[in-house]
């Protein structure tokens, strides 16, 4: 089956080939000379910002850059250029680390950026300098089904039965992948009562059913969907929506009992911005996301609106009460990694192949 919605996975989009072209200035002009007077009439300046993202924001990105040109164009009277960069948000954030340009970045997790900020590119108090920890919308993990549930499955102590497979990012590379896991492993200790070796073992078992480990989650979203492997996809709540929505007879959600609170983070590079003098516009770029045209734009693309007036606009898209941990119950995100994600961590040490 063709999906229109997926034939954009590649791991980095087009545009980011202009974006190095165009990275020795952030602010353009150019001038025509008159014939009659020999004098230069400079035309309007043309600022580019380049925007890292992870993989699922390639709708949300395209929708909000269009308005975004349109209220900075109105703001001050300058075009603005955004090219974009996807991929799996911790791949995204060491290529920054690496080199590529970035004038913003808008990963799926605070610890993402805070590997850009230790290679000395952002300043610290970033995770202050916008709302809601610099977080303008939130997400959360779901499940995607085939239509009518054929495995019924309900809840995340139905994905370590024998029968069932499962399609996952790799949490070694994926943002996403990291709220599955710790989703997971929250139901996982609430059942267990914070037994560490029965949740292990419950962990060991789901990560057993695992059929493909995808770089990114719009990766493993194009193995369930287009490949039509496995019997559930562990999904960003908005992946699940894009997919019902360019299939509605073909899949369904089921929300668990216990999921995360995900928080993807924004935040200014301050060392490319000031490089290029674009400081002025990524932080307009970053402030317009929490802008009411904004908020809804987000909304429409299936992310929670941080603005509650606003998110209540959605209650009858999202499960406003659905139980929620956050990653503050894991001890912080530092915490977390270093447990959880670092080389030699518990994901390591669980997902061993036999």
């Amino acid at each position: 089956m063709k999906k229109n919605l997926y034939k954009i996975a590649a791991a980095v989009i087009t545009p980011v080939i202009a974006a190095s072209f165009l990275s020795s200035c952030g602010a353009t002009a150019s001038a025509a000379t008159n014939s009659d007077t020999g004098e230069k009439n400079e035309k309007a300046e043309k600022v580019t910002l380049t925007n890292v993202s992870y993989d699922p924001t390639r709708e949300l990105y395209a929708a909000y850059n269009e308005a975004f040109a349109k209220h900075y164009k109105e703001k001050t009277g300058k075009d603005i250029e955004i090219t974009q960069s996807h991929g799996g948000s911790g791949k995204q954030a060491l290529e920054v680390a690496n080199g590529l340009e970035a004038d913003v970045v808008t990963l799926a997790l605070e610890y993402d950026v805070k590997e850009v900020q230790k290679a000395g590119l952002i300043q610290e108090g970033w995770l202050s300098e916008f709302p809601n920890d610099s977080a303008p919308y939130t997400s959360t993990i779901v499940f995607l089904v085939r239509k009518g549930n054929p495995k019924n499955i309900h809840d995340w102590d139905d994905l370590i039965r024998d029968d069932i497979g499962i399609i996952t990012p790799n949490s070694k590379t994926s943002g996403g992948a990291r709220w599955n896991y710790l989703a997971a492993w929250a139901y996982a200790q609430k059942l267990y009562n914070n037994d560490e070796e029965q949740v292990k073992d419950f962990i060991k078992k789901l990560f057993g059913n695992v059929l493909v480990l995808d770089s990114g989650a719009r990766g493993a979203t194009t193995t369930f969907v287009e490949n039509g492997q496995g019997d559930v996809l562990l999904a960003w709540e908005n992946e699940a929506y894009l997919s019902l929505k360019d299939a509605p007879d073909e899949y369904e959600i089921v929300t668990p009992s216990i999921s995360i609170l995900a928080q993807p983070s924004v935040a200014v590079v301050d060392e490319v911005v000031d490089e290029r003098g674009t400081r002025e516009a990524a932080e307009e770029y970053l402030n317009y996301l929490y802008s009411d045209e904004a908020q809804r734009i987000e909304g429409n693309n299936y992310y929670r609106p941080t603005n509650p007036d606003i998110l209540k606009e959605f209650g009858d898209v999202f499960d406003l009460n659905i139980n929620l941990v956050t990653i503050n119950d894991f001890g912080g995100w530092d915490e977390a990694f270093a447990k959880h994600f670092a080389d030699g961590g518990l994901f390591d040490q669980i997902y061993e192949k036999e």
